[in-house]
């Protein structure tokens, strides 16, 4: 056996290993089942899922790059807060690049962007219908994330895709203010954006993913202010 081959084996254990570590850690920070400001122990993890601190310590660089884990300077690790209050400001940059990329992509869009985007369709309608708030979340980033590829502008797409992994944990929170029972319309306002993709119609694409992303920044921001004066698990 060459040594090539030798050493590729351990190469792929370990990348499963980091996947499967940052999955459940993800799932973990998203569902809130760790709440903002909890310390991670890498010994304890690496104790729960029988495995070396090594991948944990690559998957928790990885959930660092998307802002969900802050090390701090005494290299503890921590779920990383919600900034509530700068929320406004992200949900400015948010609602901008929705628009933007929604724009670009009724512009640029080819039909293999298209049949894409159908897909991640089909599969955030059957989390709908299944109540998998996560699976919502997963699939409602690709979603947004395709029509931001389909525009052709990676700096766009790049800035857009920070954002929806920055918000997922605010999503998560406006999925439980419908008890995880996302109401169907919503599935139908992302049929309606598809639909002026795909005829080119660049001033609806653009009236359509204003219109997505305001009633869901509206919603939030009542939910926030709701819940000021209760105690809330976040």
């Amino acid at each position: 056996m060459t040594k090539s081959a030798t050493t590729s084996t351990p190469e792929r254990k370990r990348g499963q290993g980091v996947k499967f570590v940052y999955e459940i850690l993800r799932d973990d920070i998203l569902n809130l089942a760790l709440p903002p400001g909890s310390p991670i122990d890498e010994i304890q993890l690496a104790e729960r899922l029988s495995m070396s601190r090594t991948p944990i310590r690559e998957a928790l660089v990885r959930l660092a790059g998307e802002g969900l884990v802050t090390t701090l300077p005494n290299r503890s690790t921590v779920v990383s807060n919600i900034d509530f209050l700068n929320m406004h400001q992200f949900f400015d940059a948010l609602t901008l690049m929705y628009r933007v990329t929604t724009r670009l992509a009724a512009e640029y869009r080819s039909d293999a962007d298209l049949a894409k985007i159908r897909k991640l369709q089909a599969a955030f309608g059957q989390a709908v219908d299944d109540q998998d708030a996560l699976a919502m979340i997963s699939c409602n980033r690709e979603f947004h994330a395709a029509i931001a590829k389909a525009g052709r502008n990676p700096y766009y797409t790049g800035l857009f895709c920070r954002l929806l992994d920055e918000g997922r944990r605010v999503l998560r929170i406006y999925y439980s203010s419908f008890d995880d029972h996302l109401p169907r319309r919503y599935v139908d306002e992302h049929d309606d954006i598809i639909a002026a993709i795909d005829a080119r119609d660049i001033e609806e694409a653009d009236r359509l993913a204003r219109q997505h992303a305001d009633q869901i920044v509206l919603q939030i921001q009542r939910l926030i202010a709701e819940d000021r004066r209760q105690p809330i698990s976040l």
